[in-house]
């Protein structure tokens, strides 16, 4: 069986009306997989593409995304239908026309919203990627010892088998011993978390509604979310703004900030080397001093 022949199959499955095998129209933009559009010319979707043994990443990011719909807060795709065939695994979106520019300031104030839905305890129900790096969760109500282990410490073990020994690792393990010192008069409160939150991850509808795709998710310090929304740019003052008016932040945010950005650079060195674990070394130099 085909590619476009397994996706109409599990369209037509989903929904449960026939769906004609569409001719796979690829769309570019994709960094991990390939991206199509599926249409029988009355109903329009979006797909993913992958190695066959991919699958449980579509698997784990449609959880994502129905965790985040389920909010009621910022918009996501909806997920219909996943499977595999003639060696690709694929997921089927909803298809939605996503432009640059919309409304940042409702951006903000519906990610507040996502953050304040009730969550017990930290962490996610299963493993899953961030980017195309596994990362590990599981359940934990210790923020700290769950950012120690499951987030600095994985990326760091794995700079370690990639070569990045020496003063990274060093200073690595002592700020994961001190990490309490940036939580001395700060609890953080778990929030259901997008995870992987840059500018590339958002968009708008043709009516200025946000959108938020491609998720990490995980309960977490909704700390790192802003944090990663400073990282790279790409999100109006606006958004910030109204954040803020929201849900303001504590203001050992200005530090944190930094501590939680590192495990997305630790990342990028680990997936793309280059200058970013010369980066880590000097943000992890810039935390510990902040603990002398």
């Amino acid at each position: 069986m085909t590619l476009a022949a397994a996706v109409a199959e599990a369209i037509s499955t989903a929904t449960g009306e026939p769906f004609a095998t569409p001719t796979l129209r690829p769309i570019g933009g994709g960094d991990i997989h390939q991206a199509f559009g599926a249409s029988d010319g009355a109903r329009h979707y979006f797909v993913k593409a992958n190695r066959a043994e991919q699958l449980p990443m579509f698997e784990a990011e449609a959880d994502a995304l129905h965790a985040l719909i389920a909010t009621r807060s910022v918009r996501a795709p909806q997920p219909l239908c996943s499977g595999a065939a003639a060696g690709q695994a694929f997921l089927v979106l909803e298809h939605l026309d996503l432009h640059g520019h919309g409304d940042a300031a409702l951006l903000g104030a519906q990610l507040a919203q996502l953050h304040r839905a009730p969550q017990a305890q930290f962490g996610w129900a299963h493993d899953n990627w961030i980017g195309s790096t596994p990362q590990p969760n599981g359940w934990q109500h210790d923020w700290i010892a769950f950012w120690r282990q499951r987030r600095l410490g994985f990326q760091l073990e794995r700079a370690a088998q990639n070569g990045y020994r020496g003063a990274l690792q060093r200073d690595g393990e002592a700020l994961m011993a001190g990490l309490e010192g940036f939580f001395s008069d700060y609890r953080p409160v778990p929030s259901l978390l997008h995870g992987d939150l840059w500018g590339g991850n958002h968009g708008y509808l043709a009516d200025g509604a946000p959108v938020i795709f491609d998720p990490a998710a995980y309960v977490g310090d909704r700390e790192c979310e802003l944090a990663m929304t400073e990282l790279f740019g790409g999100f109006a003052p606006a958004f910030h703004a109204a954040y803020r008016e929201a849900w303001p932040l504590d203001a050992g945010f200005a530090v944190r900030k930094t501590l939680y950005n590192l495990y997305h650079i630790l990342n990028h060195a680990n997936m793309f080397g280059g200058g970013y674990a010369a980066q880590a070394q000097r943000m992890t130099a810039q935390l510990l001093a902040e603990l002398r």
